[in-house]
């Protein structure tokens, strides 16, 4: 157990619970350390789900060393560093806090992913993953403890009683089995109306997805790409927090999309 450590130390714990070496060819996300600090050690991690200027400020102010993002600033395509990037990449280097971002290995894992605490919070069981993206399934799919309405279901995923982006209300009144994928995943869909899900869960809607919905008499719950990726991000929160004995805090930035 260790109060603070130096970004290799972490980088290693993080390496240690998700798969960031094995999605390196499906995610176009340069996972791992983005951006380290001048080799100080660290006593305190911040936890979010975007890498983006207010994010950061809140993180200095808290005094975190180190910020554990979802979507890092880095999407495996080489950027100038002028403008809005330039600011944003010269904040965290004057206030030397490192950088760390995990995108699919952290919606994929089977305890503490995006898809995994959201199937938990739904009652899921007989859960098996779901939803084939560049080889991978990320999701899950299973079947619901009790029917749920697609209200009540909104309820169980909402964070801090926010509600979702968008509901499709296309198919049955009580869901006695549902899918999950997180973020934007909406032609997803078409995949559970093949293999004859009830639910449909995702973040981000699109205007391609509402006939296919509508015609494969699907229920679909857009909750939000930022509502529907907080869980896993504060359970690796919770996680690292009790394994390390260090002090953690999470940055709420939500986008409403």
């Amino acid at each position: 157990m260790i109060k603070s450590a130096g970004s290799k130390e972490f980088d290693a714990y993080f390496r240690s619970i998700l798969d960031i070496d094995g999605f390196s060819a499906a995610d176009a996300s340069l996972n791992g350390l983005q951006v380290d600090n001048d080799g100080g050690t660290i006593s305190k991690i911040a936890f979010a789900v975007d890498a983006c200027m207010e994010t950061f400020k809140r993180a200095a102010a808290a005094g975190a060393g180190l910020l554990f993002v979802h979507h890092g600033l880095l999407w495996g395509n080489p950027l100038r560093v002028t403008g809005l990037y330039r600011e944003r990449l010269k904040f965290l280097l004057d206030n030397n806090i490192v950088l760390y971002a995990c995108h699919l290995p952290l919606d994929e894992h089977p305890d503490i992913g995006n898809n995994a605490v959201l199937s938990e919070k739904l009652g899921m069981k007989n859960i098996t993953p779901f939803g084939l993206y560049h080889g991978r399934k990320i999701g899950y799919k299973g079947e619901l403890a009790e029917p749920l309405n697609i209200d009540a279901a909104a309820e169980r995923i909402s964070f801090m009683s926010r509600p979702p982006a968008v509901s499709l209300p296309f198919g049955k009144a009580m869901n006695t089995t549902c899918a999950v994928i997180s973020g934007g995943a909406a032609m997803e869909a078409v995949q559970a109306i093949e293999e004859g899900i009830d639910l449909y869960i995702t973040g981000e809607c699109s205007h391609s997805v509402y006939h296919f919905a509508l015609e494969g008499s699907l229920n679909m719950l857009c909750g939000g790409h930022y509502l529907t990726e907080v869980w896993g991000v504060r359970k690796l929160m919770e996680k690292t927090a009790a394994d390390l004995s260090i002090e953690t805090l999470f940055i709420d930035v939500p986008t409403g999309l």
